[in-house]
């Protein structure tokens, strides 16, 4: 197929687009680099530096007439979109909506979007939650992915764009940014190995996650490409680990012999969520298969490999 990724030089994307050519399709790549980075863009990918808001988005839709779209690029830091909910807006709604104004023009059959279950939900009345579970976001991120999903479902009845929604974990794994927002394991992990000071938890560490390996989330988009239309998927293991956990089995994999230190709880996060998988299974056929103390081994040995190489450490773009 002929695939466009948007947010193709961060984490997540290009992990996706790094796949998409492993397994032979056409990969072009919309990335306005403000997170991404150029070193996570695969070879042979054909890579445009724009904004999903820009009306230039037209332009790469004309050249490239993408069959699927795979929509990975947004404003992703929960904390921030409290401060400044007009750009999460603009970005991750308007924005969005051009880019499904392209799809619609330019023949695009399929959008695989990127939306987020750990923010979506709001603070779970059971776990793990499905997707039927009520959507009550706590912050303007989670709205703003879920005004997407509406959209989706409106384009889909209205102009027949198909679409598939992947409502993701914490993803984690190598190339994630050790300086962001969304990216606990990579900030611990970079931390251990190379910080000067013991990383500091926010709160108790009793909130926990569904933590999924970014190899994982990938095979979730490479089924999709020809599965679960007109769905809504939470990618994600069902199992909740403490934020206290998992700097346990970071420092405890490296030798770590330090305690983190404790700050204040941050605003917007819940306290605990993960996310029932058992739809993707029937549907998708998917279910994650890196257990997660080889995935933190896995991103410890990156984060050893990158302080070596002195290479740029890449940004987290998702969730």
């Amino acid at each position: 197929m002929n695939v466009l990724v948007t947010g193709g030089a961060g984490f997540i994307g290009g992990h996706i687009a790094e796949a998409l050519l492993d397994a032979g399709h056409q990969v072009s790549i919309v990335d306005d680099l403000s997170s991404g980075f150029r070193e996570n863009i695969p070879a042979g990918a054909r890579f445009y530096q724009i904004d999903i808001r820009a009306a230039s988005l037209a332009e790469v839709f004309k050249n490239e007439l993408p069959e699927v779209v795979c929509h990975q690029a947004a404003k992703a830091n929960v904390r921030e979109s409290l401060e400044v909910p007009v750009l999460y807006a603009d970005v991750n709604i308007l924005g969005s909506l051009n880019l499904l104004e392209c799809c619609r023009k330019f023949g695009t059959r399929k959008v695989l979007f990127a939306s987020t279950g750990g923010a979506v939900y709001g603070e779970p009345e059971f776990l793990p939650v499905t997707e039927d579970h009520p959507v009550h976001p706590l912050d303007p991120y989670g709205a703003s992915k879920h005004a997407l999903e509406h959209y989706l479902y409106l384009y889909r009845a209205n102009f027949g764009l198909e679409y598939t929604i992947l409502r993701y974990p914490n993803v984690y794994g190598p190339r994630q940014n050790p300086f962001g927002e969304a990216g606990v394991v990579a900030i611990f992990a970079n931390q251990i190995l190379h910080g000067d000071a013991p990383p500091t938890i926010n709160g108790t560490g009793e909130q926990e996650r569904d933590f999924v390996f970014v190899s994982d989330v990938v095979q979730a988009n490479l089924l999709a490409l020809n599965r679960g239309d007109g769905g809504i998927f939470n990618i994600g293991s069902g199992v909740g680990t403490s934020v206290n956990r998992i700097f346990q089995l970071l420092a405890q994999f490296a030798g770590y012999p330090y305690s983190p230190r404790y700050g204040e709880p941050k605003q917007g996060e819940v306290s605990k969520i993960s996310l029932d998988g058992r739809r993707a299974l029937e549907q998708l056929g998917w279910s994650p298969r890196v257990s997660l103390e080889d995935g933190l081994q896995l991103t410890l040995d990156y984060f050893r490999k990158a302080n070596r190489q002195s290479r740029p450490l890449s940004v987290n773009c998702t969730n």
